[in-house]
């Protein structure tokens, strides 16, 4: 009888880096904290986050490289948006009415953890630009 071995999801070294550096340049304008990071990323193992962030560097799985490019999305979408470079970054935690996020900031909603809260911030902010 054959085992079947369940492949692990492809890693991307070539956009590690770029990518890494987006993100962390993103998060310091956006003045988020390590913790918060980590959630953003799909809270890896602190070592692993920590080198990361040291190295700029490291195999990325699909599923991060992904949430990288939805945070690169939102951000370019607030800056598009706003055309104010101050005003686009607080965006992201002011409080806002909108039903999406019930009174709390989207970094509250980006903060629940899936991919899924990022992408719905995303398709939000497309859609205030008129591309939803």
């Amino acid at each position: 009888m054959t085992q079947l071995r369940i492949a692990e999801a492809p890693v991307r070294r070539d956009l590690a880096g770029p990518a890494l550096r987006a993100f962390f340049n993103i998060a310091d304008q956006w003045g988020l904290g390590n913790e918060q990071e980590r959630v953003l990323l799909g809270s890896p193992g602190r070592s692993t986050f920590y080198r990361w962030k040291r190295d700029l560097s490291g195999q990325l799985p699909h599923d991060v490289l992904e949430r990288i490019s939805y945070i690169l999305g939102i951000y370019k979408a607030l800056h598009l948006i706003f055309g104010n470079e101050q005003q686009a970054d607080a965006w992201i935690s002011r409080a806002n009415d909108a039903p999406l996020f019930g009174g709390r900031s989207a970094l509250d909603r980006m903060l629940g953890g899936q991919v899924a809260d990022l992408f719905v911030v995303r398709q939000y902010l497309d859609a205030q630009r008129g591309w939803g």
